[in-house]
């Protein structure tokens, strides 16, 4: 594929991510009590909120496999995060959905997020493959914990949501599994409590904004 293909491929890719509109490949989640429950005011605002807070964090997964993935130099490896990019998508268009059925909005500041994310991308894409994929897989792991402690937070009758954590967290856990099984490396634990300050920061803020 020609520079100029993949250069706009990417930039769709950011356009879907930052304004809408993107598509699933898989099915949504559906729990069978979707729809047969109802939720507070308070509640139904708090899980949106936290829905939004992965919409964000897919955001930032999009520019993180993106970028990673233009820099890669082992064509397994950029298949790799091909696969896992694809399905990071469905997650986005999932919790798209799901915030907007709770009468809410994704965050304003997708744009900074992904601008930001694609940049982190490039910078572990520039350290080697064995590098980029440790950072994906310690990304995977932090967002494995931050889904847990959504689905330990999340209003106990929206099992909608809850759907879709859980299948997101059962992803995420695959996708660090496969960096590693590629060749990915233990990160020095200074950069994983860096990675840790700058994911508090970002779900604290797209949580309100």
């Amino acid at each position: 594929m020609f520079l100029s293909d993949r250069l706009i491929i990417e930039f769709d890719t950011a356009l879907k991510s930052i304004s809408g509109g993107a598509h699933s490949r898989r099915s949504i989640p559906i729990n069978e009590d979707h729809g047969k429950t109802s939720l507070s005011e308070a509640e139904r605002a708090h899980a949106a909120g936290l829905m939004r807070v992965n919409h964000v964090g897919e955001v930032c997964a999009q520019a993180l496999y993106q970028s990673q993935k233009l820099l890669a130099r082992d064509p397994q490896i950029q298949e790799m995060l091909n696969h896992a990019a694809q399905e990071e998508m469905d997650h986005l268009a999932w919790c798209e959905a799901r915030v907007k059925e709770l009468g809410s909005h994704t965050s304003y500041l997708n744009p900074f997020w992904y601008a930001g994310s694609f940049a982190i991308g490039l910078l572990a894409g520039l350290a080697g493959d064995q590098w980029s994929l440790g950072f994906v897989a310690e990304t995977e792991k932090q967002v494995e914990n931050h889904l847990q402690s959504h689905l330990e937070t999340l209003p106990e009758n929206d099992q909608q949501s809850r759907s879709i954590v859980k299948q997101m967290r059962l992803d995420e856990i695959e996708h660090g599994k496969d960096a590693i099984n590629a060749g990915g490396v233990v990160l020095p634990p200074v950069i994983q409590k860096l990675m840790e300050a700058s994911s508090k920061l970002m779900t604290s803020t797209a949580y309100k904004i």
